[in-house]
């Protein structure tokens, strides 16, 4: 309950940023969007035009109101906490909690671990981005961005989840994919050496 109460103040905290607006936040919106392609002019922490068209162009592409302003969701989508005291460390929790509790809400806690646990060896991984944003937002690399459940609200066990991946448990001993045989359309995915399976998804090299 203490979790969500503070959660929620932080979002009620969380400012927008928009057109004319300068800082630090603006400096890495600038910077993540530049990293996965949405954005191309200088980082220069400075909200104009080509930062508010590429914030648009990101929230089409990501089920978001393509407004230009960069709000409590889209920041959120982003990965950036602007709460006071935020760090790093607290963003990636909530990015990769955001991420376990779309792809594996309703699997066995083992298996949401498991789910946080391969997008972090990902990034270890030469075939994949080497950040937690850049792997998370690899276009055509999870359905839940699509399909909007990414936007869904965030289950409890899914923070403490993808604490427990940040932490090193990896339930899916290394694995870089996993998936749920019942809806997966992917033939090719059926090729990777199978790891373990946890819950309705296999985990594979």
């Amino acid at each position: 309950m203490v979790i969500s109460l503070i959660q929620c103040v932080q979002r009620a905290d969380a400012a927008a940023y928009k057109k004319g607006s300068t800082g630090s936040v603006v400096t890495q919106i600038q910077q993540k969007l530049s990293d996965w392609g949405y954005y191309s002019d200088g980082i220069d922490g400075v909200y104009g035009s080509q930062t508010e068209s590429a914030v648009k162009y990101f929230q089409s592409k990501n089920g978001l109101t393509a407004d230009g302003v960069a709000g409590d969701k889209t920041l959120a989508a982003i990965g950036i906490n602007t709460s006071s005291g935020a760090t790093s460390r607290s963003n990636d929790v909530n990015l990769l909690a955001r991420l376990i509790s779309a792809e594996a809400r309703g699997e066995p806690y083992t298996g949401q671990v498991a789910v946080g646990a391969v997008v972090l060896n990902r990034t270890k991984h030469p075939s994949f981005p080497h950040s937690l944003s850049g792997v998370i937002y690899q276009p055509g690399a999870f359905t839940c961005l699509s399909d909007g459940q990414f936007y869904t609200p965030v289950s409890d066990s899914a923070y403490k989840a993808a604490q427990d991946a940040l932490n090193g448990w990896d339930p899916s001993g290394g694995a870089i994919y996993y998936f749920n045989p019942s809806t997966a359309t992917s033939a090719w995915i059926w090729s990777r050496p199978l790891i373990v399976v946890i819950g309705k998804h296999r985990f594979c090299s």
